[in-house]
């Protein structure tokens, strides 16, 4: 099997040869090229026509969100952006992923912290299946999404669970578009870097009609809102019975993250209210487990289509365990999971 040609874009001749170290760590990724800036980097593509590209966001003369863009448009790849934990390197790097970008991968701290992630991010990006024009899923507003309902109203004691991963930027964004101000309360788990969740639920709240928020410990359910989990050293979960109420807490990573999908989908699965689970596009199988815990306690289950998706890991999993009531490409998941809590 020909070995996957990376190449990597970085202005720091440190952060480049640690990307390089951290890929030639996988024997079947070879880079094939590095470039301290965009002019220099455009050059080497034409000419090594690489599979995957990493690519660092602030750089002198075209920073990489700018360059990201160009490359959209005028020669599409998989594409993994390398931020630095900052909230500036937060926003950008969620306004990366709404161009397309495959996925995000924060520097490391320190050498052997990696544990071989951007190896499989790499890898995955190279086998996706994002090739050409595919590369770019449709913008918010491109996006074919129900219309929210102006007559909408959910049942008392309902709410949605949602998992998602690698592609789940715009896969949310198209997904929350087609929900109204009063939706049902809404929990998610999107696996990222720790530090960049603010900036997503941010994002996420100027593009929505319900209340976008990171979820916060003792949080209340409310109607109308919808809860992203915070990523770094704890899970998320839903408890309480009279009040439902969400729960931060630490603990060992679940599936592989932290805060894990499987985690939320279990809390969920014991709360005695009329739920829907919902697992999106993403790398792994994390969320098949405890979306089959939720189908097993009489909750309604949908996943995300192998068409739609970015990465149809996830969905997959959960779909061979039993665990997807309905698949459904993800312009309809709005209306199907609205339609199951409407009173």
């Amino acid at each position: 099997m020909k070995p996957i040609r990376a190449m990597i874009v970085d202005d720091s001749p440190t952060m480049r040869a640690m990307v390089a170290h951290l890929l030639t760590l996988d024997p079947g990724i070879e880079v094939v090229g590095a470039a301290a800036e965009p002019a220099q980097a455009r050059a080497m593509i034409k000419e090594l026509n690489p599979d995957v590209l990493t690519l660092d966001i602030e750089m002198p003369g075209m920073n990489g969100i700018d360059f990201l863009e160009k490359i959209m448009t005028l020669r599409p790849m998989p594409v993994v952006m390398v931020s630095t934990l900052t909230q500036r390197g937060a926003e950008a790097t969620i306004r990366a992923l709404e161009l397309g970008a495959f996925d995000c991968y924060a520097k490391p701290q320190r050498v052997g912290s990696d544990g071989g992630k951007l190896a499989s991010i790499v890898r995955h990006a190279a086998t996706s299946g994002r090739r050409g024009a595919s590369l770019r899923l449709p913008t918010v507003s491109q996006a074919r999404a129900a219309t929210p309902s102006q007559d909408y109203r959910p049942a008392a004691n309902t709410m949605i669970a949602v998992g998602s991963s690698t592609g789940g930027v715009e896969a949310l964004l198209t997904l929350f578009r087609g929900f109204p101000a009063n939706c049902p309360p809404t929990v998610v788990v999107q696996h990222f870097p720790a530090g960049y969740t603010t900036s997503f639920a941010q994002r996420l709240d100027r593009s929505c009609a319900p209340t976008v928020v990171e979820a916060q410990n003792g949080m209340t359910l409310m109607e109308g809102h919808i809860y992203i989990a915070p990523s770094g050293p704890q899970h998320t979960e839903v408890i309480g019975t009279a009040s439902p109420r969400l729960r931060t807490l630490p603990g060992d990573p679940v599936s592989g993250h932290r805060p894990s999908v499987d985690v939320l989908f279990r809390s969920v699965a014991k709360m005695p209210m009329r739920s829907v689970g919902v697992i999106l596009t993403g790398m792994g199988q994390d969320g098949a487990a405890g979306l089959l815990d939720m189908r097993r306690a009489g909750a309604r289950t949908i996943g995300q289509d192998e068409a739609s998706c970015v990465v149809y890991g996830m969905p997959n999993a959960a779909h061979a365990m039993g665990a997807v009531e309905k698949q459904l490409p993800l312009g309809q998941i709005a209306e199907r999971a609205l339609e199951l809590c409407r009173a």
